[in-house]
Formats: C-alpha cells, structure tokens, sequence
C-alpha cells in the first residue's frame, strides 16, 4: 500500500548579486514512521527556478536527515543534484524501532547559468517530495 505526505513549506532565497553568485535556502520537516518509507521527488519543471521573461537558473537541491538509519531512522545525506536528476531514484527511510520520527532538510541552490544572466525579479519553484511508506 503506498500512502503519500506532503507539506508546504515557503522559502526565500536571498538576492543573487553577481555573475558568480550563488544562494541557498532550506526548510526541515518532521515525518513520523513506523516502518520503512522511501522519498522521492518531482522531476518536472516545477521544481525548477522560473522567472520574468521565461528566464531559469540553474537549480540544484539536497536532502539530509538527523539519523542515518543504522542507530537512528534516517537516511544518508543526498547531495546536490539537478532539478531534472534530483531522487531519480527514490531514497530509503530505514526505521529503527524506538525511534519513531525523523528530521528531513530539503536545501535548494540557485545560481546564473555561466553563460547567461537571467533578468532581475522574483523567481519560484515548487518542489514536491512524496512519501510513500514501504516496510513493517
């Protein structure tokens, strides 16, 4: 059975100034397990940074979590990735009994792709992370 979570959750990423410049952000969420689940995310332009004039930047995100499923429930840190590759294959949530929650730390990074500037203005995206719980 596979049943999905979510939470929304806004974030503001600081200007970006330069060429060169680079700005990040995160936002933590709790989930509660009482058994293994896996994370995944969605791929589609939707999670990518869009903004005035059609322009993107480049947009990368990352997860860690506060166990690492071996002596807490967690998983292992996922580094940055494209929008596009980000959990292309889902990562597992391995439960540890006794401990029955578990901190996940989405972080996204923005920054001009080196060959162009994208216009000045407000950018946004929505990424979606399902939850769906797979084990005892």
């Amino acid at each position: 059975m596979e049943t999905a979570a979510r939470t929304k959750y806004l974030h503001t990423l600081s200007n970006i100034t330069t060429r060169g410049a680079v700005s990040t952000g995160n936002a933590t969420a709790r989930l509660l397990l009482n058994g293994d689940a896996e994370l995944s995310a969605d791929n589609t332009t939707t999670a990518q940074l869009s903004g005035p004039g059609g322009d993107t930047l480049i947009t990368k995100y990352r997860l860690t979590f506060d166990g690492n499923g071996l002596g807490a429930t967690g998983a292992g840190e996922v580094g940055y990735a494209s929008y596009e590759s980000f959990l292309n294959t889902p990562v597992l949530i391995t439960h540890v009994g006794g401990d029955d929650d578990v901190q996940v730390t989405l972080y996204a990074r923005a920054e001009h792709d080196a060959g162009n500037v994208a216009n000045a203005g407000a950018y946004s995206a929505t990424q979606t992370l399902t939850v769906s719980w797979v084990g005892p």
